[in-house]
């Protein structure tokens, strides 16, 4: 039986934009709503959390569970992602729609359990962390999408790697004595910046909404992720990358 081959990612550079922005803008709220709203924790940036165990230790104050539990949470989430894309390839599926999905009901779940504690939750709580590992996997599986389902795209969640990325490519447009490296740089440039931006917006964004309605802002990133589940469906590029993922199976019925 010949075997399948792996699924390549996706490459349509409008629809990659879209969707980078899209998931850019999630990871920025979701990140500025648990940093408000969960006690300091970082969903989306996750080594963030380390520095602020290390100034809890250096203070001498108590270490968050949350804090604690997120980095293991994100690397375990990271390699169950991974077998699940590997899974997928396997059988000849696309592996966007999947990890969009799953990414979305991981951010429903914590939407789900934070409103269901009320306005005053303690992030200390044990649901509240629970809720808290929810979003950390739903920002990893984000993670492994980008870097695998998606051709070319930037990180959605590690916005010093992009601004340094974007301003050296910047300079190399200035600066760059060859064409085609300048406009390579103008492309990756493009891209890039597409990723800050949405991930500016989703900041200040969570941060406004989590001033005003408190933890029911997370419905903004919840809702965010069905939309980008919804592009997957709208683009013919999309589709077609599905339809080829899926021929080969099809074709060893025959």
């Amino acid at each position: 039986m010949k075997g399948i081959e792996t699924v390549e990612s996706v490459s349509d550079p409008l629809g990659t934009k879209l969707l980078t922005f899209v998931l850019s803008v999630i990871a920025g709220s979701v990140d500025v709503i648990g940093f408000l709203g969960l006690g300091t924790l970082f969903i989306a940036h996750i080594t963030g959390n380390l520095v602020i165990l290390a100034a809890r230790y250096a203070a001498g104050e108590h270490a968050p569970a949350a804090h604690l539990l997120s980095v293991p949470v994100f690397i375990i989430a990271l390699m169950a992602s991974r077998l699940l894309a590997a899974s997928l390839d396997r059988s000849g599926i696309a592996t966007l729609r999947p990890l969009l999905l799953l990414q979305f009901l991981l951010l429903s779940g914590l939407f789900v359990s934070c409103i269901g504690v009320g306005s005053v939750a303690d992030p200390n709580a044990a649901i509240m962390i629970f809720a808290a590992m929810l979003g950390v996997s739903a920002m990893a599986v984000q993670n492994v999408l980008v870097q695998l389902s998606l051709k070319d795209a930037p990180t959605t969640a590690v916005m010093t790697t992009n601004l340094t990325r974007f301003v050296l490519d910047l300079g190399e447009v200035w600066l760059g004595t060859g064409p085609d490296g300048r406009a390579k740089a103008m492309a990756r440039a493009g891209r890039t910046g597409v990723a800050i931006a949405g991930f500016v917006a989703g900041s200040c964004l969570g941060a406004w909404c989590q001033a005003h309605v408190g933890l029911w802002s997370l419905v903004m990133p919840t809702s965010l992720a069905l939309a980008a589940l919804v592009v997957t469906y709208c683009s013919r590029s999309f589709m077609q990358a599905a339809d080829h993922a899926e021929s080969p199976v099809r074709g060893e019925g025959a």
